[in-house]
């Protein structure tokens, strides 16, 4: 179908970034389909309030959605990227295009790829090269593959800030790994740095000395959003690094730093899940201004 408008999209994954990509979409009138393998679980009732409220379409699997879906997109954890190509790689529909949103490393790109072409759809590979909430749908993606140059304009047709990075495989999931290196890693930094700063009473100090050297970051308010989205989103960080260290590897290094971050992120994505920065769900829970609250919660855990 040429007009994007007119396309029935299918959202594997009714997380944040796919509930907001509905709302985005929807609010075009272009039919929207998801589904979420935790529809079934204790996140499926919000999932399904939010389906109702913007006019989504709720599938039953992955087979359901391929099939009635003229485009599809996958926006899973980073583990899940090769197994949701290859749920769909089962149902779908010749010249089907399927985007890949997922920060999976070049590798996993490349193996979901050949899932799909296999089975005669039109995989692109996206790399979301920044937050989506800030952004929404104009989250800036780089486009990777030999279909990318003929999916981009349909895609900002409907809204996305879509730009072809590379006709081959990889370069767009290299990019996003690579920074994916400095920008999880500088979260972890954060966390680590100002949490042990505060325990020995030197914050004032430590972030006078990083604003003297980085003039232009304003630490206070940088390492609140940092605590902030890490604690809301370890989990999934966690396992985003995972794939960075993947990539590492398969460019032939050991990914020492990169794994540290993951250990880091998945810690307090623990922390988080046992309780201790207050009950997931409600308005205030990771929205704390100021960082030294969640820094101190922390240190009267590990000092009990």
């Amino acid at each position: 179908m040429a007009d994007p408008k007119r396309w029935q999209i299918g959202l594997v994954g009714y997380g944040e970034v796919g509930r907001i990509l509905a709302e985005d979409l929807r609010q075009q009138d272009i039919k929207v389909a998801a589904y979420d393998v935790k529809l079934g679980g204790g996140q499926g009732a919000a999932m399904k309030q939010h389906a109702a409220r913007f006019g989504v379409m709720l599938a039953t699997s992955h087979a359901e959605l391929t099939a009635k879906s003229d485009f599809i997109i996958s926006a899973v954890t980073a583990s899940q990227a090769v197994p949701v190509a290859k749920a769909c790689a089962d149902a779908i529909i010749r010249g089907t295009w399927f985007l890949d949103f997922n920060s999976a490393s070049p590798g996993a790109k490349q193996r979901a790829a050949a899932l799909i072409d296999g089975a005669a759809g039109r995989y692109v590979e996206g790399a979301v090269m920044t937050s989506v909430p800030p952004y929404r749908i104009k989250v800036p993606l780089l486009l990777g593959g030999p279909g990318a140059r003929e999916l981009e304009p349909l895609l900002n047709a409907i809204g996305f800030a879509a730009k072809v990075a590379s006709d081959k495989l990889g370069v767009s999931s290299a990019v996003k790994m690579c920074r994916s290196i400095m920008i999880k890693g500088l979260e972890a930094l954060v966390i680590e740095s100002f949490t042990t700063a505060r325990a020995y009473g030197v914050e004032d100090a430590v972030l006078a000395s990083l604003a003297e050297t980085f003039p232009g970051i304003n630490w206070e308010k940088q390492g609140a959003y940092f605590f902030q989205r890490v604690i809301e989103h370890g989990r999934r960080r966690a396992e985003e690094v995972r794939e960075v260290a993947e990539t590492v590897r398969e460019a032939g290094l050991t990914p020492w730093s990169a794994e540290g971050t993951a250990e880091r992120q998945a810690w307090v994505a623990d922390l988080a899940d046992g309780g201790l920065f207050g009950p997931k769900g409600e308005q205030e829970f990771a929205r704390s201004a100021d960082w030294r609250t969640e820094a101190d919660r922390i240190l009267a855990k590990i000092k009990r």
